[in-house]
């Protein structure tokens, strides 16, 4: 009873420090925030990329060229519609992250025991995903689960052989039917198993996909960072030697996740193939051969062979071309055959095919970065004295004002921003949010009218960062409260909200493709305990304990149930490398952590030592709320269709209570400034509504530069439905023939017709 109660009070005091910082920060304007930087990427003496324009050609041209995958997918393919994919036929995933056998079987979805599965067509009836007798309680009756998932529609798959260098869109692949996807013998395409979030301001966060596996270092060659032993590129010595070498180029997420869906053989590609077959079939070709380019491309349009009124596909040039431009010659221009490997029955690889996944990754990864979204209403709002927006001068009325201070209170005092924050509207900006947060002279960001100083008192006076655990130090781990307000170690930028099923997808709970623990916090007990050969990500020892919202060790002279104190042997912070992390702590008396034999003593506990505990398990990364009444379908599951399922979700806090579940989503309150009886009022709602919608940039809306595109054509399910395929793919006669979705070629000016939010009419 006496450790229960210890726990309660020392809960309750670390919740009441975090009060002083009332409702803690707020999202900002996105304006004149910088990238992240990338040393060694475009500049110093000898740069990879020596020609940046041309690389961000070279990136636009391969993000959205269909014969970079296997059968007819492009990177675009999936984020063609404000970044995301608003495709509703053949989107539907059994749930094969799942570690229970309905992930391998279709469920009938919410519409009719017809519904679902393979090449069915998504309707509004069938969201959200998990439904209760009484929506604002989740501990009402369940009338309605699944484990699948709504994502996005891929690859045949199939195992590759080979591909042609000039022409033909697809790879030479042994195809059959999938066991899976489906419809009574008749192969349809895979289905990805988590929904794909936007890829505008994508740049921003510090590692992607919704597990976090894009690492923030980019190796040159794959996703996994310095995890990957074998990664790297090949680098000219001399006219006679090339020797591979390893990259580590900071804060380039996007590369490490570029490198990713070109093999995947859900998304785009038939198993077996590598990046340097996928250099040895473009490098050769002609950009976007089949695809038409906009004379007005913001930028491709001068490569393109277009006119006004007169629309042609193709650039004229070719890869290799664009290559040679944009990269430092140490990295193609080695003449001899190498030892850079060779497909089976093929002629060896040359240095720039055995080098095209860094050519992808980075050209990628730099036309990526000029999609930042940073001209929507709360960019462009003036910010009074406490860094709130305004939204005087916008040309709305003084209802449409009112509404959204309506909106931001509701989202203030229900704490979303205490993960939707800072200018990204996410905690997994890390690298940028601390930047700000740095007291940096003379450095504003934000709008023009009101400029913000960098500093703790960027987003809200009074250091309001620091009840989101934000400080000018990056760090990729904090300790804060579950839903049972036990302090547990988690992820910066990644929650677990009760979404799902905890066992239908691990996320950020998962391993790498060589079995080491996707997250930080995993990789911070091995060393506290010691063990660097359990440390797979640099930033993991340099991790702050006083940066934590509730602290690892409390220099305290009483025993504490979730807590190592005095008497547990504790040690400053940093001692071990001989460099105190002590200095700007909001709590000096939690710049401890426990000694290496007090956490080995505490690990090999028995039950497991709550002091020790994570907080990972169905954890995802926290998306950005800008653009968000495009972006769906929503979360990592695709289950709500709309902002307004969004919202009766947060405000039964969740579909499911359990250990991993974060205190803030509990802490949501439907009763603030609403009459309803349960969850969020409709005027509530219209309210919170109003606000989010502030975040979406027009640009985006129309298309308009940078966010305009060439033409793409996506496979859209197949001829028939659920229930009847026809069969007859020229690919393959047992393969079901296919729908497809044209999106036109938009120029800088943008389109007439405005991106449709999912399944709007």
């Amino acid at each position: 009873m006496k450790d229960l109660i210890n726990k309660i009070v020392l809960a309750v005091c670390l919740l009441s420090v975090n009060s002083v910082f009332a409702h803690g920060p707020t999202p900002v304007s996105l304006q004149n925030v910088p990238i992240p930087p990338v040393p060694g990427l475009t500049d110093g003496l000898d740069p990879i990329v020596v020609n940046k324009t041309a690389a961000i050609a070279l990136g636009k041209a391969l993000f959205w060229d269909v014969n970079v995958g296997s059968d007819g997918m492009s990177c675009g393919s999936c984020h063609f519609s404000a970044g995301v994919d608003s495709r509703t036929k053949n989107q539907i995933n059994p749930g094969i992250k799942s570690s229970k056998p309905s992930g391998q079987t279709y469920d009938a979805f919410p519409s009719g025991p017809n519904s679902g599965g393979p090449n069915y067509t998504l309707t509004l009836a069938d969201f959200p995903l998990q439904r209760f007798s009484n929506p604002a309680d989740k501990f009402s009756t369940v009338t309605y689960t699944t484990d699948d998932v709504v994502s996005s529609a891929g690859t045949f798959s199939g195992t590759f052989t080979g591909s042609t260098k000039l022409t033909g869109s697809n790879d030479q692949c042994s195809r059959s039917v999938d066991p899976i996807f489906h419809v009574n013998g008749v192969g349809t395409r895979r289905v990805e198993p988590r929904n794909a979030p936007s890829m505008i301001n994508a740049v921003f966060s510090h590692r992607l996909f919704w597990d976090g596996r894009a690492n923030n270092i980019f190796n040159g060659s794959s996703p996994w960072g310095d995890r990957d032993p074998d990664a790297g590129v090949w680098v000219k010595v001399n006219a006679k030697s090339v020797v591979k070498q390893r990259l580590h180029l900071e804060n380039s997420a996007l590369a490490s996740l570029a490198t990713g869906p070109a093999l995947s053989d859900l998304e785009m590609s038939c198993r077996q193939r590598k990046w340097p077959d996928i250099g040895r079939k473009l490098l050769s070709r002609q950009p976007l051969q089949n695809q038409k380019v906009h004379n007005q491309d913001s930028v491709l349009g001068a490569l393109s062979l277009s006119t006004a009124g007169n629309l042609k596909p193709g650039l004229k040039t070719i890869y290799k071309n664009l290559v040679t431009q944009a990269f430092n010659q140490k990295y193609w221009a080695y003449a001899a055959l190498g030892p850079f490997g060779n497909a089976p029955g093929q002629t060896p690889y040359t240095q720039m095919e055995a080098n095209f996944a860094m050519f992808f990754a980075l050209s990628l990864q730099l036309y990526e970065s000029t999609l930042v979204s940073d001209q929507a209403p709360i960019d462009l709002s003036p910010v009074d004295a406490n860094v709130r927006p305004t939204w005087v001068g916008l040309g709305k009325t003084d209802a449409e004002i009112a509404q959204l201070k309506r909106g931001g209170a509701l989202f203030f005092n229900n704490h979303c921003n205490l993960c939707h924050t800072g200018p990204v509207m996410s905690m997994a900006a890390v690298t940028t949010n601390a930047t700000l947060l740095t007291p940096t002279p003379g450095k504003t960001f934000g709008p023009v009218a009101t400029p913000i100083a960098y500093g703790p008192d960027a987003f809200g006076t009074g250091n309001a960062a620091k009840a989101a655990g934000m400080t000018q130090y990056v760090s990729g781990i904090t300790r804060d409260f579950n839903a049972n307000f036990e302090p547990k170690l988690m992820d910066v930028g990644f929650t677990n909200t009760a979404v799902g099923d905890q066992d239908a997808d691990l996320g950020l709970g998962g391993v790498d493709d060589f079995g080491h623990p996707l997250s930080y916090s995993a990789q911070y007990l091995e060393y506290l305990k010691g063990n660097s050969a359990g440390i797979y990500d640099a930033l993991v020892p340099k991790t702050r304990a006083c940066d934590f919202i509730a602290g690892m060790a409390i220099n305290l002279t009483n025993p504490e149930y979730l807590y190592f104190t005095a008497l547990d042997d504790i040690i400053l912070d940093g001692s071990r490398e001989g460099v105190l992390r002590t200095s700007n702590c909001a709590d000096p008396t939690t710049a401890y952590i426990p000694s290496v034999a007090a956490a080995q003593v505490a690990a090999a506990y028995p039950a497991g030592d709550p002091r020790m505990a994570l907080s990972v398990k169905a954890a995802f990364k926290i998306p950005t709320l800008r653009n968000i009444e495009l972006t769906g379908p929503y979360m990592h599951n695709g289950s709500m269709a709309n902002l307004e399922q969004v919202l009766d979700f947060y405000a039964r806090q969740g579909n499911y209570f359990h250990e991993n579940l974060h205190s803030q989503i509990v802490s949501i309150s439907s009763s603030v400034n609403s009459t309803a009886v349960n969850g969020f009022g409709t005027s509530n709602k219209a309210d919170l509504i109003a606000y989010l919608k502030a975040f979406t940039d027009e640009r985006v809306r129309y298309e308009r530069a940078p966010f305009d595109h060439p033409e793409v054509v996506i496979p859209n399910g197949h001829k028939g439905n659920q229930a009847l395929a026809l069969q007859g793919h020229s690919l393959n006669g047992s393969l079901a023939q296919e729908d497809y979705l044209t999106v036109p070629a938009v120029g800088a000016n943008g389109s007439v017709t405005p991106v449709k939010p999912f399944l709007a009419p």
